[in-house]
């Protein structure tokens, strides 16, 4: 739309500069005003035509905008490429998660939390990466709506993904030592939304198990600790304590080989996720760094 407002401009500009240096100098302010006119009009009707469009990518209802930068998008790309080993992989599925989100988010309930690129960047990479196994815990969910999409990324490539959530569900968004309020989608953080959107992943979304309670409760870990992950989505409690337990947790119960997420990492609202990840790594841990996209790390587990 902004070129095709471009290109119009350019006509206008031609056609008006054609007009001086063509004919007389009589009467050539009034064609530039008249020309002006015209296009101030059009340029108007142009961006009424525009608005209904921008509703699909703007943060009205979801706190954040859809609509990445061309130069985010390349570097999303590389990030992807370098962590994967898979440029071709990466560009594909940049594309892929991109119009997954904005689907999900148009017919979902409430949103997906982070931001456009860190969003696709985790539905793009966890399939790329190739877990050993097709069991994925998450820890922190907020509407499910990010599960439900993941399971679509790892169905596209010919996995059979069987989703855990653990999250508290607790009406609203909780982070310790912050107030964030009611959520900018308007709706409550509920198992009914949550289920709700995992229904948009059809049948593997139905058959979601969903844990409420806190990743760091003793009953919560027992009851989910009954098999072995190839993915944890680490996306819970951003504290330094609260990232730390999880990674310590996700030691025990994610498979050989398997795929650690840190979510938010780096992010510079966040300090406490890098702190954990850094004194965690400096442990006789299981993990090797493999990268980051956008604000997430992945980690992957030794093989057996």
């Amino acid at each position: 739309m902004a070129e095709l407002i471009d290109q119009r401009i350019e006509r206008q500009v031609r056609r008006i500069v054609g007009t001086s240096s063509g004919g007389s100098a009589v009467g050539t302010g009034s064609v530039a005003s008249t020309s002006s006119d015209a296009l101030q009009k059009e340029l108007k009707t142009l961006r009424d035509r525009q608005r209904p469009l921008e509703l699909f990518f703007d943060g009205t209802g979801r706190g954040a905008s859809r609509l990445p930068s061309a130069p985010h998008l390349r570097r999303t790309i590389a990030e992807l490429a370098e962590v994967t080993g898979d440029r071709d992989g990466a560009e594909r599925n940049v594309a892929q998660a991109f119009r997954l989100l904005i689907a999900m988010e148009a017919l979902g309930v409430g949103r997906i939390a982070g931001g456009t690129m860190n969003i696709v960047g985790k539905l793009s990479a966890v399939p790329l990466l190739d877990p050993p196994n097709d069991e994925v815990l998450e820890i922190g969910t907020l509407y499910g709506m990010f599960g439900a999409a993941l399971i679509r990324m790892m169905e596209r490539a010919g996995r059979d993904p069987r989703l855990t959530i653990v999250d508290p569900l607790a009406g609203t968004q909780l982070q310790p030592g912050t107030s964030i309020g009611d959520d900018a989608s308007g709706t409550p953080v509920r198992g009914a939304a949550v289920r709700t959107n995992l229904s948009l992943a059809g049948a593997a979304g139905a058959a979601a198990r969903i844990q409420q309670g806190f990743s760091e409760d003793p009953e919560v870990r027992a009851l989910v600790s009954d098999r072995s992950y190839g993915v944890i989505i680490v996306d819970g409690d951003h504290s330094a304590a609260g990232v730390a337990a999880d990674l310590e947790w996700a030691e025990k119960i994610v498979a050989p080989g398997g795929i650690v997420v840190l979510d938010d990492f780096g992010h510079p609202k966040w300090p406490g996720i890098k702190e954990a990840f850094d004194k965690h790594m400096a442990t006789d841990t299981r993990f090797t760094f493999l990268g980051q996209v956008a604000h997430s790390g992945y980690l992957r587990a030794e093989a057996a």
